[in-house]
């Protein structure tokens, strides 16, 4: 048997994509599969004791889905609970060990040493997981499986044999998703894995491949459809950005149209400034999509330039009117506190952003360092990281990127969320930055998350009442800030 654990426990919960894509897939190939979700397991030790009571496996996987929140100035690693629940595992039985997940593949060689897992899979792991149940049967070698770690190897994950195309399992009933909307608020799907921008500051490339790998049209259709079936009504499209390659965008959405799934489905994407134009903007529309997050993630040229964007502030701007224009309600997700960001460039972005007129801004502080990228190569080459008064961490000893770290522009003073705040002036259109988390569950504590989405209380609370939908839109929606679809009616 194929045991497949989900480790994410964040709150709201959300639904375990990959795994679900995993089990599908191992079903498919004739492998007996259980599911542990500690998603939605009220004592994650006694969920696990019973489960091993009473079945056995030759391989268990542990998907790891976030190493940290990637917020500043919460910087929670989820990195020890991943070790101690490798420890109870040992514990509990002698099946090997894999690790995978987007965030487990950005860090796979550490966290395999510091887990002590047998192995771990980088990068997509539906043929994977299929090799490797068999390899550990006996019916196969580890060194023909695509991006699989083992014995201080490494193999080449599979983005760099596949061609470029993509296919996964599109049936998605390996999990109760009709829970996980419901307790969630919203369902996950990918149109394709992989992203060729290369942000300076981003690491979706060392997840999912530097180029885009698709999935065809009509697989992302009947993985919709099949979803529908199941009562999930309400998705969100886990692409590092949903318009690049912008023909391929169009071509999902002239899918969903041609099936006549638009009108039953409500589905918000993340997306690049560009390329966008009205064409697209109405074709998302009429396929279903209520919403947009255009990752800026700055407003000033200055800024723009240091995180290596290519597009200006004019192509925001124009990229918020034509989604305005189709009826599309838009987020800006704003990175501020990178190098050379000044009070004068947080004044100049929050002035433009207030021309622009977006539904709603995330203004977050502090930018979370990966290794290997050109961001956190030019800080280091700066100076000691150790040593920076711009490096900020939660965790003592040296600096291990493994563990949330962050830069914020000592140009910002002392208090740069108070000068953010001070400057965005209670607007409530924009999320503001914040000094330090409150206690979890009490009424400052909560107003102090923002948008930081893990352990929400006020978003959790929100979805039970009814609410559904991406988070930065139900937020959005508690403040009172009405979307541009709403205006409109």
């Amino acid at each position: 048997m194929l045991t497949l654990i989900n480790t994410n426990r964040m709150r709201p919960p959300i639904a375990p994509l990959g795994l679900d894509y995993l089990a599908c897939a191992a079903r498919a190939a004739g492998i007996d599969v259980s599911i542990v979700d500690l998603g939605l397991a009220p004592e994650p030790t006694e969920t696990l004791r019973a489960h091993f009571n009473h079945h056995s496996a030759e391989l268990v996987g542990v998907t790891v889905r976030n190493v940290d929140d990637s917020f500043w100035p919460s910087a929670q690693s989820f990195l020890p609970p991943i070790v101690d629940l490798v420890g109870t595992l040992r514990r509990l039985t002698d099946a090997k060990m894999v690790l995978g997940g987007v965030g487990f593949s950005i860090f796979a060689r550490q966290i395999v040493e510091r887990t002590g897992a047998d192995y771990g899979i980088r990068g997509d792991g539906e043929q994977a997981i299929v090799a490797l149940y068999h390899a550990v049967c006996g019916r196969g070698h580890p060194r023909d499986i695509p991006g699989l770690l083992y014995a201080r190897r490494v193999n080449a994950p599979a983005w760099d044999a596949d061609g470029g195309a993509l296919h996964v399992p599109t049936a998605r009933d390996a999990l109760d998703n009709a829970t996980y909307l419901r307790l969630g608020g919203q369902i996950g799907l990918e149109t394709k894995r992989g992203c060729p921008e290369a942000c300076d500051f981003c690491a979706d490339p060392l997840a999912k491949g530097r180029a885009s790998r698709l999935r065809p049209p009509a697989e992302v259709a009947d993985e919709a459809a099949s979803l529908l079936r199941q009562g999930v009504d309400v998705l969100h499209l886990c692409d590092g950005e949903f318009n690049i390659p912008v023909e391929h965008a169009r071509a999902v959405c002239d899918e969903l149209i041609r099936r006549g799934l638009g009108p039953r489905l409500r589905w918000y994407a993340y997306m690049a400034v560009v390329p966008f134009d009205a064409d697209l903007a109405r074709a998302m529309r009429q396929a279903g999509c209520v919403g947009v997050n255009f990752t800026g993630p700055a407003a000033t040229d200055t800024m723009l330039r240091c995180y290596g964007q290519h597009h200006r502030p004019e192509d925001i701007a124009a990229a918020v009117s034509v989604a305005h224009a189709a009826g599309i309600t838009v987020m800006l997700d704003m990175l501020l506190g990178g190098p050379g960001e000044t009070p004068q460039t947080i004044a100049d972005a929050v002035d433009f952003l207030r021309r622009v007129d977006p539904d709603c801004v995330g203004m977050a502080l502090g930018v979370r360092l990966y290794p290997n990228l050109p961001l956190t190569r030019r800080i280091a080459a700066a100076g000691p990281l150790e040593s920076s008064p711009a490096v900020h961490r939660r965790y003592p000893g040296e600096i291990d990127l493994l563990l949330p770290t962050f830069y914020i522009s000592p140009d910002l003073g002392e208090h740069p969320a108070a000068l953010v705040r001070d400057r965005i002036g209670g607007d409530r259109r924009f999320f503001e930055p914040r000094d330090e988390v409150g206690a979890s569950g009490d009424a400052a504590g909560q107003e102090q998350k923002g948008y930081n989405y893990n352990d929400n209380e006020t978003l959790v609370r929100a979805i039970a009442a009814g609410a559904r939908g991406a988070y930065w839109d139900i937020l959005r929606t508690l403040r009172g800030c009405r979307g541009h679809s709403e205006r409109l009616h």
